[in-house]
């Protein structure tokens, strides 16, 4: 493949010269800006993102780092932040951290190397924190999405957690659930945190009971719900919950393989409400009742965001974009006496 220094070379000029041809410099000889041009007609050299990015700021190149890009949730914020990417005349690179506070180090990093001109950027975790110091040493613009770290002055785009676990829960109650069980992921995540708050708050303020063997945390890449199914199984069953929130889609969907493996059937056996639709596109016959959320408003406008401060359009403090999710009853749950 040709490169900007078989130009060059041809050219009998330096590789910093064609870079200031490709971007169109007024400094250079008519004679010598001929010369290059035509050395890269003669090569069929495409000038990429690094040989023009030799004499300009910026490299138009854009990274989105989410934890888990074959959740739906994260396939619309991709889809949403790669539009605006292209509409604006940027390339958007994907990376994926599994929730992996290493893993996502080093994608990190890997994008600083490559004179990346702004993250948008879902934690991991807490741990997070010192990442996001990492990026802004380097003075990179860095949106977050979704989740938010404490103490972390950063625009972002987040839902309204406590909102939809109180229209979850509610829906619950109104179809006469009292006893309800909870699947979570860990508390280092700001989402988790917020809805297993939402969750216990509505609990405490409508005087339902409340059983920590209901309550079940798992890693959010490696579900273990078919052990709290077992558990719950050694209770009596006067004493099991008649419905389970879980705080993902991921987790609705493991938590229903799980009962559907000792042939519990949902919403037949137990009920299940989850934030976010386990499928791409939501169709008409989804199943799960959810509180769906705006990824792909989040990916879009989240976008916008960091452009805006790449290019010194948005100066003032920190935006923080709060989205309300709208409830979906489907047939996940059921009326019980």
């Amino acid at each position: 493949m040709t490169t900007i220094y078989d130009v060059a070379k041809r050219a009998n000029v330096s590789a910093m010269t064609v870079s200031r041809v490709i971007n169109n410099a007024s400094s250079i000889k008519k004679e010598t800006r001929l010369r290059v041009e035509k050395a890269i007609k003669e090569l069929d050299y495409i000038p990429n993102r690094s040989a023009q990015s030799l004499t300009s700021k910026d490299t138009r190149l854009l990274s989105l780092i989410v934890t888990d890009v074959t959740n739906p949730f994260y396939t619309r914020i991709a889809r949403g932040a790669e539009d605006k990417a292209h509409e604006e005349g940027y390339q958007l690179v994907f990376s994926n951290s599994d929730e992996n506070i290493e893993k996502e180090s080093s994608y990190i990093r890997s994008a600083i190397s490559r004179g990346i001109d702004g993250i948008l950027f879902t934690p991991s975790g807490d741990d997070s924190r010192k990442n996001i110091k990492f990026i802004q040493k380097h003075n990179i613009p860095v949106v977050l999405i979704d989740r938010y770290l404490d103490g972390i002055e950063l625009d972002s785009i987040i839902g309204d957690n406590h909102t939809g676990t109180k229209k979850l829960m509610n829906h619950l109650y109104e179809y006469g659930h009292r006893k309800i069980g909870f699947v979570t992921g860990p508390n280092s995540v700001s989402t988790t945190r917020e809805r297993m708050e939402g969750f216990k708050s509505f609990i405490e303020e409508n005087h339902l009971p409340y059983n920590q063997k209901w309550v079940f945390t798992t890693n959010l890449t490696n579900m273990k719900t078919s052990h709290f199914i077992k558990d719950l199984l050694t209770l009596p069953k006067e004493d099991r919950p008649t419905a389970i929130f879980c705080t993902n889609n991921f987790l609705a969907v493991d938590l229903m393989n799980s009962l559907n493996n000792i042939d519990l059937k949902v919403p037949d056996d137990i009920s299940i409400v989850c934030f976010d639709d386990p499928q791409p596109i939501p169709m008409h016959n989804s199943f799960f009742t959810v509180v769906s959320q705006q990824p792909y408003e989040y990916g879009y406008i989240g976008l916008s965001m960091l452009i805006n401060r790449i290019e010194g359009k948005q100066k003032e403090e920190q935006k923080r974009i709060v989205y309300t999710p709208e409830l979906m009853i489907r047939h996940s749950t059921k009326i019980i006496n």
